[in-house]
């Protein structure tokens, strides 16, 4: 017997939706719906120093007015820190992560002088044991990189390692993928000013709230090849990934929080409704 199809859509209150986020969640809603599955609301809040309660207030809104429902309580990662921080315990146990005190200035000198330039991946390893102690006796600050070369030793290398696209990457990636977890280089896991980062937080939260598809836009597909690994290391269940096509706005760049797009309380302040907008997606 399959297992339940359960996906999710996992916005952070660190702005007001707009039209790309609104294709994003009516499509894994219509998805959970075809397949008379779940379809989940998360709330990712670990950045703290950006999430604001008034963005995630316009989230509950602005899915509401889509005529979306959802599984009452909603999972928020910022109340479930000890999960993730579980989780990178059990990585630091294993040796799979290191300390890396170099500054952000200082990682992208490293990657920019590396031979192939930008393409190259920053990786690194843990400094000498002396020098470390000495550094964190100064109180430097410091992340949690995961470590490729011991990633690589614990699992036998990375030829095994694959996961299922129903979508399609950003190049037309689609069925069997190999996980190429090397394109992102040694990732940051944690960092002081932040806590545990995006990928591992993701990976944790998806296992513990029985997600089996992951239904998300094209531009992060090269998530899952870092998201498969961590995936690995900790014994989670592989969900199926269904990457999708980003919208685009009339000048053909596609709509971001950064870029100010056009936010979903806008469009419903001028009057639009959810039908024409899921007409002007494509739904």
């Amino acid at each position: 017997m399959s297992a339940p199809f359960v996906t999710r859509f996992a916005p952070s209150p660190t702005g007001l939706l707009h039209r790309g986020h609104a294709y994003s969640a009516l499509l894994a809603y219509q998805a959970a719906q075809a397949a008379g599955g779940t379809f989940i609301l998360r709330i990712e809040d670990i950045d703290a120093t950006r999430a604001r309660p008034e963005f995630e207030a316009a989230i509950f809104e602005d899915l509401a007015w889509l005529g979306l429902s959802w599984p009452e309580p909603v999972r928020r990662q910022s109340l479930h820190l000890a999960d993730y921080e579980a989780a990178l315990a059990r990585l630091q146990g294993e040796g799979l992560v290191y300390r890396c005190f170099r500054t952000r200035k200082e990682v992208a000198q490293a990657t920019a002088s590396a031979p192939h330039g930008a393409m190259d991946t920053f990786r690194s390893a843990p400094l000498p044991a002396i020098e470390e102690a000495q550094r964190l006796d100064r109180g430097e600050p410091f992340a949690w990189r995961l470590s490729l070369e011991a990633a690589a030793a614990r699992l036998g290398g990375f030829d095994q390692l694959t996961f299922q696209e129903e979508g399609a990457g950003p190049d037309g990636e689609t069925g069997l993928i190999c996980a190429r977890p090397e394109l992102g280089g040694d990732v940051v896991l944690a960092r002081k000013d932040v806590g545990v980062a995006y990928h591992l937080a993701v990976v944790v939260d998806d296992a513990l709230q029985g997600v089996t598809h992951v239904i998300r836009g094209c531009d992060l597909f090269e998530a899952a090849h870092v998201q498969r690994l961590l995936q690995a290391l900790l014994a989670l269940p592989a969900p199926v990934y269904r990457h999708h096509r980003l919208l685009a706005g009339p000048d053909g760049k596609r709509y971001a929080k950064r870029d100010r797009a056009e936010t979903l309380q806008a469009l419903r302040a001028a009057g639009l409704t959810p039908e024409r907008l899921r007409q002007e997606v494509g739904l």
